[in-house]
């Protein structure tokens, strides 16, 4: 087998690997990228391509996330994950695992670690490399990434996200969502959120955007019920879509741009969590994008249609 086609093969494990550790799809291709470029211009015959690979894209995910932390602690207002709408790696060995990993919930926590113990958290807990792999891959010990772990596991497990195990149900919940949402239905919405639920957006300050977290049911199926069928009047419609393994849509404008992406966190029946991305930066990937502030004018001015 050629390089290229080993690189070809292994190309769908290299992008999980470095999304889960940016949480950026153009920052993930980027190093998946750069790692060809180098595996291309290595002299020697790698031992193992995988090996070589991993671990090539892991330290360029790692470099890149360092100098990253410094544009997200001037983030404007809420920071969220660039919307994944398929994992190109499949492991049935795995798939609870990589389902769980791949979460906006999740990637939001590992945001908690720094990037060497995010690293040993995706390749250890996620990918199942074992120690000796993990810590070839990332230039430590295996003493050291033993200790990284059990640091990124302390700060992990408190807020560990958990979710609706049936994927019908949770399904089926989300279809009822969006129905309500739809028509304006406060009551209808209200019904499907959790008590504590909260509502967040990330604009980046590039977007139109929530100026802190909506909490509350009540308060959550009011701003949707006012908010979205204000939208349906000119044109922006949503699309049911599965975001990041999780119940969600893509909603465009008239012309089929896309405004923003919406996921669900569904547990024991209800929604717990709402993440809307609407920052125009993190939405390229996903189709053109539309003006977010062109239909904030047009929202405004329209006026909510009357039975």
């Amino acid at each position: 087998m050629s390089r290229a086609e080993e690189f070809q093969e292994l190309r769908p494990l290299l992008f999980s690997i470095a999304y889960r550790i940016l949480g950026s799809v153009s920052e993930a291709e980027d190093a998946v990228q750069e790692t060809w470029l180098r595996y291309e211009l290595t002299p020697t015959e790698p031992r193992s391509a995988k090996a070589f690979l991993s671990a090539t894209v892991t330290r360029l995910s790692i470099d890149v996330l360092r100098s990253a932390r410094v544009r997200r602690e001037e983030y404007v207002g809420p920071w969220l994950p660039e919307p994944l709408l398929a994992d190109p790696y499949q492991d049935p060995e795995r798939s609870a695992e990589l389902a769980d990993s791949l979460s906006m919930a999740a990637l939001v926590l590992l945001e908690r670690l720094s990037p060497l113990e995010r690293a040993v958290f995706v390749l250890r807990e996620v990918f199942d490399f074992g120690f000796p792999e993990v810590a070839s891959t990332v230039g430590r010990s295996e003493a050291a990434c033993r200790q990284l772990m059990v640091r990124a596991r302390r700060h992990v497990a408190a807020g560990r996200p958990r979710f609706q195990a049936d994927h019908k149900e949770r399904e089926e919940l989300a279809a009822r969502f969006f129905d309500a949402l739809r028509v304006g239905d406060v009551a209808g919405l209200q019904n499907l959120l959790a008590a504590d639920v909260s509502l967040v957006g990330d604009g980046g300050g590039k977007a139109p955007q929530l100026a802190r977290a909506i909490m509350g049911a009540l308060n959550v199926a009011r701003l949707l019920a006012s908010a979205f069928p204000r939208m349906a009047v000119i044109g922006v419609t949503g699309e049911p879509q599965e975001i990041n393994g999780q119940p969600g849509a893509i909603f465009r404008d008239r012309d089929g741009k896309v405004l923003h992406t919406l996921t669900l966190d569904i547990l024991d029946g209800q929604i717990q969590t709402i993440r809307a991305v609407i920052n125009p930066d993190k939405l390229g990937h996903v189709g053109p994008v539309a003006d977010a502030w062109a239909i904030d004018r047009e929202v405004r001015q329209a006026r909510q249609p009357t039975e």
